[in-house]
């Protein structure tokens, strides 16, 4: 038998301690290799850790809540051959208890043999839910008021997989009475700046654990980065067209859909190998000027939330390459199943706010990057061009592109030159190109 220290692992460049959300385990339970074992998360992304080893879980180090650093112990755990309580095979399912308070009644459960609903007498506001049964909820049409009623069988009450996908099999079947929602008794929020009053009728929601991330992290990069922004006006005619005519090839090769974005971001790419210095961080009173071309992504979730996932060096792709990388990062993004090294080293950021109606914005740098370009919408305009014969106006497809960069390290003249550049690479597309 011997006893090996569960260490919280490394999770992606930068990153230096995760929050431990659950435990999956409790201490005494059975542990195959590379099963998981504890929820964590980092200022990134939530994630599962699993365990390296086989063994039988002996005693839980960190406990929920707490902020480990990587590298340090979080469990201890029993292996061996001699341990007979190692299976060989079968993972053994734990569950744990939860407390019923006065104020939480359960009422008829679905496993009582009318089959009826499980719910709180009283709807759980304060309770937190995975990405994944957000998801689930969502697709079958369960508001919050209702999704707060569902009992949960996970840690401190929380609503599992099988709790929702549970509840939604007898929902189907069965009407559904919320409870009340309990009232709002404060009268004020605290706020960092001027008191917020409250008026009867309004609602006070509490920012998810992500979006508090997000307002951090903007509040952070405004006070660190004097910010810049320049606008270029871009004819992108020849794209459209391009596009256009291959888009059912690509999908009948690939199998699925060609949008703009890769486009996008294979002229930011460029414009970037013209303009090095655009790629650099700023550490302290060094310049810090990075060999890769790592672009992020600004990817919006089904929540609302927003999260910016990395791909690793862009310049290395191809069109298609690039394609088949942007298909992939969104799904696996709104299916949360980005890992913390996939948001982790961006070297320059793209944000698509033509994707919602936009035709230009101001985009906050991400920290400790010095530019990110927003892509605006793509609108049919009246334009003069050059023809053999003479000027002439025709209807051309025209979008703005927003460069905001960091004053500190980047002049007026290289961030303009850098957004004017990348309308350069976008105007210029050859439509004679192939997949």
């Amino acid at each position: 038998m011997a006893l090996v220290e569960l260490l919280m692992p490394k999770m992606g460049e930068s990153i230096m301690e995760a929050t431990v959300l659950s435990w999956l385990k409790t201490e005494g339970d059975v542990i195959e290799q590379d099963e998981s074992v504890l929820e964590v998360a980092t200022d990134k992304v939530d994630t599962e850790v699993p365990s390296t080893h086989a063994g039988v879980l002996k005693k839980i180090l960190a406990k929920d809540g707490e902020v480990i650093e990587v590298g340090k112990p979080i469990a201890i755990l029993s292996t061996g051959e001699d341990d007979s309580s190692t299976p060989s095979s079968t993972v053994v399912e734990t569950t744990t208890e939860v407390p019923v308070t006065e104020e939480i009644k359960e009422v008829t459960h679905a496993s009582n043999s009318n089959g009826a609903i499980k719910t709180l007498a009283k709807p759980d506001t304060n309770r937190f839910y995975s990405p994944l049964v957000l998801n689930i909820a969502r697709e079958e049409n369960i508001p919050m008021a209702e999704l707060e009623t569902v009992t949960g069988t996970g840690k401190e009450g929380r609503v599992t997989k099988k709790d929702i996908l549970s509840y939604v099999s007898n929902r189907s079947s069965q009407p559904m009475v919320v409870a009340p929602e309990a009232p709002i008794t404060s009268t004020a929020i605290p706020s960092q700046n001027m008191p917020v009053s409250v008026s009867a009728g309004d609602e006070i929601i509490e920012m998810d654990r992500m979006r508090k991330m997000i307002a951090t992290r903007m509040v952070d990069s405004k006070r660190i980065s004097p910010h810049v922004t320049s606008f270029v006006e871009a004819d992108v005619t020849n794209i459209v067209q391009w596009r256009n005519k291959n888009k059912n090839e690509y999908k009948r090769l690939e199998g699925g859909n060609l949008t703009f974005t890769p486009i996008f971001i294979e002229a930011v790419v460029m414009a970037i190998k013209d303009y090095p210095m655009i790629n650099v961080s700023v550490d302290g009173d060094n310049i810090i000027k990075k060999k890769d071309i790592n672009i992020g992504m600004a990817v919006a979730l089904p929540t609302g939330n927003l999260i910016v996932p990395v791909i690793k060096n862009a310049d290395r792709y191809n069109l298609v390459g690039l394609a088949n990388k942007v298909n992939e990062i969104v799904v696996r993004a709104r299916e949360n199943k980005l890992t913390p090294d996939e948001l982790a080293g961006g070297t320059f950021t793209v944000s698509n706010v033509g994707s919602f109606g936009n035709v230009m914005g101001t985009p906050i740098i991400m920290q400790p990057q010095v530019g990110i370009l927003a892509l605006g919408a793509i609108v049919k305009k009246p334009a003069v061009i050059e023809t053999p014969t003479g000027d002439a106006i025709a209807i051309r497809h025209k979008m703005f592109l927003s460069h905001s960069y960091d004053h500190r390290v980047v002049d007026g003249s290289l961030g303009g030159m850098v957004v004017r550049r990348v309308a350069d690479y976008l105007e210029r597309f050859d439509t004679n190109r192939s997949l």
